[in-house]
């Protein structure tokens, strides 16, 4: 009876196991005649979020304010409603008091020519011995002004005038003409330009004279009232006032009317 072997010892009668490569070693892959087929799953992927209700209601309220603003703008083209202006647009008050009446005269005068004057005025105030550009003010303005030319009637003495009623002729001795002082246009006159001095700049920046404009339009005047003297206004009054008598008294039938004027 043979021997049965000891775990220490191999036995002849199991034939050797042949050693696997070293590829068949390593691979975790099953053969191919063993591989079974698995069952499709379910695709368990979640789907894409949707908007939530936050962002829901955010679209409905943009949707309802959209529509009450084209609302709006429709009543407002039909003028329904009323116009909103810009909320910082300048805005100018007027809070000047009533106008008060000083006095009142009945005028006995004719104007009988007029004259429309411009001048320009360049007046400069600066110290001696200091330079322009820490003390000076200049002031280019275009004044213009209107002078009127007038006879006054009421200075008319008893002996200056002289009816004959059978002749019907009328003699005439009117005062001579006389000129009013020259009224500024302000929506013709305007400031050119001005020249400060730096110290004039600060002075400025903590007081304002307005009497440093005044002095220029009285300049102004001064200067227009000057040249319609100068001009040929008296003698065109003085033409215009004897045709305008003498139109009236031939209406009233006199044949002859003489007008002359007292020396000025």
């Amino acid at each position: 009876m043979a021997e049965s072997p000891t775990p220490d010892h191999p036995t002849s009668e199991y034939p050797a196991v042949p050693d696997r490569p070293a590829a068949a070693e390593t691979s975790a892959e099953p053969p191919t005649s063993q591989l079974t087929a698995v069952p499709d799953r379910p695709d368990t992927t979640p789907p894409a979020p949707g908007p939530s209700g936050f962002a829901r209601l955010l679209i409905f309220v943009g949707f309802v304010f959209a529509l009450i603003v084209a609302s709006c703008l429709g009543l407002r083209a039909i003028n329904v409603l009323p116009t909103f202006d810009n909320p910082f647009a300048e805005e100018t008050t007027d809070r000047s008091q009533p106008v008060l009446l000083q006095s009142m005269r009945d005028l006995q005068r004719y104007v009988a020519a007029d004259g429309t004057f411009q001048v320009i005025v360049d007046l400069q105030e600066n110290r001696d011995n200091i330079p322009d550009f820490l003390i000076n003010r200049r002031t280019l303005f275009v004044g213009s002004g209107t002078v009127e030319t007038y006879v006054d009637f009421s200075t008319l003495s008893g002996d200056g005038l002289k009816i004959d009623e059978e002749k019907k002729t009328i003699e005439l001795t009117l005062p001579a003409p006389q000129q009013s002082t020259a009224a500024l246009d302000m929506e013709r006159s305007y400031v050119v330009a001005e020249e400060r001095g730096l110290f004039n700049r600060i002075g400025d920046a903590f007081r304002d004279d307005p009497s440093k404009q005044q002095q220029v339009y009285q300049l102004a005047q001064q200067r227009i009232t000057e040249a319609a003297r100068a001009s040929e206004l008296d003698e065109r009054a003085r033409e215009n006032t004897q045709r305008m008598l003498e139109s009236l008294f031939a209406r009233l039938g006199y044949t002859t009317v003489t007008v002359s004027f007292a020396s000025p």
